[in-house]
């Protein structure tokens, strides 16, 4: 490794889905990432980058684990520029971190991120979003700049504060949901919103057989604009939480608009239910997604398997947690949603023999020419992505 970058022996707590890496490298500077990339690259070892480990136990291990890349020494907030609803951060903040220096200035990134310890990074990496993606967006939509680390140790930029861009790509988007397979991100800038003045939650319990889909369906194109739309149902159990999240002007006369929309003995509240924005935390976890219009045939399918449920019905996606039973769910059920333009990934738990964990992929010629293109040798996560990338 570069002289000037940390570097120590990897024990059990570094290790990526079961794989343990030689050495762990704590590089301070994008100047020192790109050092121990362009020195890994010259000794042909494969390298994985993470952030808070939040979410290392996600998708399948690499095929090999050289240097594990932690970027937890990259932990400044670049630039606040309050004025234009902007900020530059280093990869290694955790969104926790972040939100509170933003919450300081009376501003925000919408992003609610539904793991604990998260950092930039991670969160870019693996693309997740929370509750008020559907009002908000994604990562991806609220991403404006990045700087990331090519596997050779090139410096790319993109988007804001533009300093060299690879032609022809969005590398905001391009990294996003990459899981670390195409370079190392540094940092990113992100377009950021103003704390809402007020905020309600709506909270109701509904029986599992209600026509959930047609409730979510008529409260997503409310007038009352709600910012979230949640649901929940534990294991085994036969009602289904819903939770509306009303916010900014007059939060409350529209809170009890929706209230009157839900019906039943809905409630409402100052402050969300303890499940709110919370991944399931099971043996095995699944991410589905499909067509919001398609909401009401998905959860139909969904709660009928009797796992854990919980997610954003109205932003086209739910979570499934169970035990190993729950693996035997994938095929039919990646059949059944297929119809309805649905896709089940297998993002914790291992597959049984012949199940792939993402499914099929039409564009995986495509992500296979940019895997190429970006990381010619597969050092970068090799085997971590859709198709082995």
């Amino acid at each position: 490794m570069p002289s000037g970058v940390t570097v120590r022996q990897a024990g059990p707590d570094d290790e990526v889905a079961g794989v343990r890496p030689r050495w762990v490298a704590l590089p301070e500077s994008v100047e020192e990432i790109a050092a121990v990339l362009k020195a890994s690259a010259e000794r042909d070892l494969a390298v994985v980058p993470a952030g808070g480990g939040s979410k290392l136990h996600w998708g399948p291990p690499p095929e090999r684990c050289d240097v594990l890349l932690d970027t937890c020494c990259l932990n400044q907030v670049v630039e606040h520029a309050s004025g234009d609803l902007v900020v530059k951060v280093q990869a290694g903040v955790t969104m926790d971190a972040l939100a509170g220096t933003l919450a300081a200035q009376g501003q925000e990134l919408a992003l609610d991120v539904p793991v604990e310890g998260a950092t930039v990074g991670g969160t870019l990496a693996t693309a997740t979003a929370g509750p008020r993606s559907f009002r908000y967006g994604t990562a991806r939509d609220l991403i404006i700049g990045i700087t990331v680390v090519l596997a050779d140790g090139t410096v790319a930029r993109s988007g804001g504060k533009v300093v060299k861009n690879v032609a022809g790509y969005d590398l905001g988007k391009l990294f996003t949901g990459s899981y670390g397979t195409l370079g190392v991100i540094a940092d990113a800038t992100f377009r950021l919103h103003p704390r809402a003045a007020d905020r309600r939650w709506v909270t109701s319990s509904v029986p599992q057989a209600t026509a959930l889909g047609s409730v979510v369906t008529t409260l997503a194109a409310s007038q009352d604009e709600p910012t979230a739309i949640e649901v929940d149902r534990t294991a085994g159990e036969g009602r289904v939480e819903l939770a509306v999240l009303v916010e900014g002007t007059a939060a409350r006369s529209r809170a009890e608009s929706v209230a009157a929309l839900v019906g039943g003995q809905a409630a409402i509240e100052g402050r969300p239910p303890s499940w709110w924005g919370v991944l399931p935390d099971d043996e095995v976890l699944l991410e589905v997604r499909f067509p919001p219009s398609r909401a009401d045939q998905v959860l139909q399918e969904t709660l009928g398997l009797g796992a854990a449920v919980r997610g954003s019905p109205a932003s086209g996606v739910v979570w499934l947690g169970g035990d190993e039973h729950l693996m035997e769910a994938v095929v039919p059920l990646r059949k059944r949603l297929g119809e309805y333009g649905g896709r089940v990934t297998v993002v914790v738990g291992e597959p049984y023999q012949g199940l792939d964990r993402w499914g099929e992929i039409s564009a995986l010629p495509l992500m296979r020419r940019v895997k190429e293109r970006f990381d010619p040798g597969r050092r970068m996560s090799p085997g971590r992505f859709v198709g082995g990338i």
